[in-house]
């Protein structure tokens, strides 16, 4: 048996087929491989199924598929398992009675990330698990999983299975039923919400009303991405060019942490949907395969199945299949599509989330929204804004001085000129504060201050316009990020935060103001763009990462060199 050294995890599927290639077993390995997993499998039961419907169902005697999991789990080491369409109850309890005794004997692991999509019923309305392997699912297979993924028809009947009939009509049902599946044993339960239709707007009314739950998505505004649902509300054809949108909601619940997580994303008008969960609980085992957390592994698998979804082929007469090999190409950054513009700039949030927060929820920021910073500690903050101002300004002029193109040439030569413009309003700006030129021109710079210009200039000196412009990203979309965090927070009832009558008003106002953010949205489009004409390298990635980070570190310091006047 080959050891836990491995560097290709290797995947097993325990499903029926697919003749047509769109679901089942052929679906899960298009699914591996595109992940850069090993696949295997185990036929439960011949399909005769295409686009249109299955025809028949000719099952596997439970003694071969005995034989073909043994075949498997005795010659490979599994990292990750799923099963899908199992048929009946004998094939049911011959596959959890072969993988508890083969790892009860095994004296190397322990039974792997077990994922079980519980496929019951197909989309046309064939049946493709008998009624009495139902009892059989919920007490022998479901307490082994690591994670479940039933659609709301499967949910439906495994929570109806020995109770009254349950029906999950709402984004609200959803939540408690995901509970309540994983009453039934699994470690996690994701349910998903393809037959649901649920709105941006009750998505968001839920997230007011339940703090607790977390939510991922290009189609739901995470914490502090205000920008990007800006920007993309701008966006022709974006998930949020219209307020309220129709989404695809998946619902996680973990039972020892007992929290829940929400997956959002916007409803696709497609007929290509042949698969899909097949698809996604696929793409859950890779990453599960690989050491992600079930959280991390779901957030991947959604937004892989997604992409498939969304980039897929009209194929067939029926509802189609989905694009399993767009993840072959293995971007660092996905691809840019309509509801995922900003896939690069939503990337660097997500690397530093924790910072970022820190910046952009800084006790400086919520004092200012407050009205309660100290008159000195913000007069001694644009004070040091001044400062920085030469600094970028000179940063982009070693850029210039460093360029091979008159284009990049020109667009240093026009920022520095827009600097200096800003600079005479930044100073305008001071003077009604009491804060005269000659202070601007002679005053002490502050080693945070010193410390952010050295890096910029620094970055500027290495010739690299990509990495400069990330490094300046987090000033521009940061301070875009708190002029929007501000407003919207001043507009929650009982909030100490307010814009009206602040002393700090015009500043807020800037910021949040039309201006400042068609210079945040514009920045972000040139992000994106650069990095898709030239889609980094993983290294590559990883070295703008680092450059965004210390960035957003040496943004918080300042915010922490104003409060202590340092």
């Amino acid at each position: 048996m080959p050891s836990a050294s491995q560097t290709l995890p290797v995947v097993l599927t325990i499903a029926g087929t697919d003749p047509s290639g769109g679901a089942g077993i052929q679906a899960d390995l298009k699914t591996f491989t595109s992940l850069g997993c090993f696949g295997t499998s185990v036929v439960t039961a011949l399909v005769a199924q295409n686009t249109t419907g299955v025809q028949d169902v000719h099952p596997a005697p439970a003694q071969f598929v005995n034989k073909q999991i043994l075949s498997v789990l005795e010659d490979m080491q599994v990292d990750a398992l799923k099963t899908g369409m199992l048929f009946d109850a004998e094939i049911t309890r011959t596959v959890c009675a072969s993988l508890q005794t083969f790892y009860s004997e095994s004296k190397s692991r322990a039974l792997p990330p077990l994922i079980v999509d519980p496929v019951c019923v197909s989309t046309s309305g064939h049946t493709l698990l008998d009624s009495d392997a139902t009892g059989t699912v919920i007490r022998d297979l479901l307490p082994l999983a690591t994670i479940i993924t039933p659609n709301k028809s499967e949910a439906e009947l495994l929570l109806s299975w020995e109770s009254a009939e349950r029906k999950i009509t709402s984004l609200s049902e959803m939540v408690e039923s995901a509970k309540a599946l994983s009453e039934l044993g699994p470690k996690a339960t994701l349910l998903k919400g393809g037959h649901l239709i649920v709105s941006s707007r009750q998505v968001e009314d839920l997230l007011r009303d339940r703090p607790d739950i977390k939510a991922f998505g290009s189609g739901i505004k995470e914490r502090n991405t205000e920008i990007l649902f800006e920007a993309e509300k701008h966006k022709k054809g974006g998930p949020f060019s219209s307020e309220n949108t129709d989404l695809v909601v998946d619902v996680l619940y973990e039972t020892q942490s007992q929290k829940w997580t929400i997956f959002a994303r916007r409803r696709i008008d497609t007929t290509s949907t042949h698969g899909t969960g097949c698809t996604l609980s696929a793409a859950i085992t890779c990453a599960l395969g690989k050491g992600s957390s079930v959280v991390d592994a779901v957030l991947f698998a959604t937004e892989y199945t997604h992409l498939a979804i969304e980039t897929a082929v009209p194929l067939g007469r029926g509802s189609g299949p989905l694009n399993h090999m767009h993840g072959i190409q293995q971007r660092t950054i996905p691809l840019i599509t309509s509801s995922t513009p900003f896939p690069f700039v939503r990337s660097l949030i997500r690397s530093t989330e924790d910072i970022w927060k820190d910046y952009v929820e800084h006790p400086f920021v919520k004092q200012l929204g407050e009205g309660t910073l100290p008159v000195e500690s913000f007069k001694h903050f644009i004070k040091q804004d001044y400062i920085y101002l030469r600094y970028y300004a000179r940063a982009y002029g070693l850029l210039g001085a460093k360029a091979q193109s008159f284009t990049t040439i020109s667009s240093a030569a026009g920022i520095m000129n827009n600097i200096a413009e800003e600079s005479k309003m930044h100073k305008a700006f001071c003077e009604s504060w009491g804060i005269t030129e000659k202070e601007l021109i002679v005053g002490e710079e502050s080693s945070a201050t010193s410390a952010y210009g050295g890096y910029l200039l620094n970055i500027g000196l290495m010739g690299d316009e990509q990495k400069l412009r990330v490094a300046f990203a987090a000033c521009l979309l940061g301070y875009g990020e708190v002029g929007l965090w501000l407003t919207a927070q001043s507009k929650i009832p009982g909030s100490k935060i307010y814009v009206q009558n602040n002393p700090y008003q015009r500043w807020i106002d800037d910021y949040a103001g039309p201006r400042f953010q068609e210079a945040v949205r514009t920045g972000i489009y040139q992000l994106e763009a650069q990095v898709a004409a030239d889609p980094p390298s993983e290294q590559r990635y990883l070295e703008l990462v680092d450059v965004w980070r210390t960035c957003t570190r040496l943004e918080r310091n300042f915010w922490n060199m104003a409060m202590a006047l340092d």
